[in-house]
């Protein structure tokens, strides 16, 4: 699995509405359709919808 980075801050604003603690996750694919985060220390995969 390729590394995880920050989130931007947009990415941080849109990830609280999923009710998901930013500081938690990394962004590791951002696709048009889907986003894959990584949680940071588990290091489970979630897929959600894109903005």
């Amino acid at each position: 699995m390729k590394r995880g980075r920050n989130l931007t801050v947009n990415e941080s604003n849109y990830l609280k509405t999923f009710h998901l603690t930013p500081a938690n996750w990394l962004m590791s694919k951002k696709l048009v359709e889907e986003w894959t985060i990584v949680h940071r220390f588990t290091g489970r995969p979630r897929v959600i919808p894109a903005p």
